[in-house]
C-alpha cells in the first residue's frame, strides 16, 4: 500500500512538473530549483511557506495535476500490475525516486525502510546538500546492482 501511495505521489509530481515547466523548461526549472534550494536550507517552515505560495499562485495547475494523476495512476496499476511486482521494476522505481525525491528519502520509504527514510528527513532538515548527495549516491548504487543484490537491500 505504501509503495502504491509513493508511486501515485511520484506520478502527481511528474505531471505537476510537466505542467509547470512545459513552456520554458530550462529557465523556469533553474529559477524553481534555485528558489527551492533557498527555502529548503533554512527549515521546514520556509518550505511550507514556499509550497503555500506555489499553491496559491498555481491552483489551477495543481488541480489539473490531481485530476490527471487519478486516471494515469489507475491506468498504470491496471495495465502494469504484474510488471510492477517484478524486482527489476522495484529497482527502476527506486532509482527514479532516489534521483527525483531522494532528498526527502522517498526511495527509502518506497523500499519499506521507514527508519532510513526518517533519517533522510532529519538530515534534510539539518543539512540539505548532504541529503541531496546521499540520494544521488543511492540512485547510483541501485543502478549498478543486480536484481539479486537489490532484493537483499529491499528485504
Amino acid at each position: 500500500m505504501l509503495q502504491r501511495t509513493i508511486l501515485v505521489v511520484a506520478i502527481f509530481l511528474a505531471i505537476l512538473l510537466a505542467l509547470t515547466f512545459g513552456n520554458a523548461l530550462l529557465s523556469q526549472a533553474y529559477v524553481w530549483v534555485s528558489s527551492l534550494t533557498g527555502w529548503v536550507i533554512h527549515n521546514f517552515s520556509d518550505l511550507y511557506a514556499g509550497i503555500h505560495y506555489y499553491l496559491s499562485t498555481h491552483t489551477t495547475k495543481v488541480l489539473l495535476a490531481i485530476a490527471l494523476t487519478v486516471p494515469v495512476s489507475w491506468w498504470v496499476f491496471r495495465t502494469r500490475e504484474k510488471e510492477l511486482r517484478t524486482p527489476a521494476n522495484h529497482r527502476k522505481i527506486a532509482i527514479v525516486l532516489a534521483i527525483c525525491l531522494g532528498w526527502l528519502g522517498a526511495h527509502r520509504f518506497y523500499l519499506g525502510q521507514i527508519g532510513w527514510g526518517i533519517v533522510y528527513l532529519l538530515i534534510f532538515w539539518l543539512f540539505t546538500p548532504l541529503v541531496i548527495v546521499l540520494g544521488l549516491i543511492d540512485a547510483i548504487r541501485y543502478f549498478f546492482m543486480t536484481d539479486e543484490q537489490f532484493s537483499i537491500v529491499r528485504s
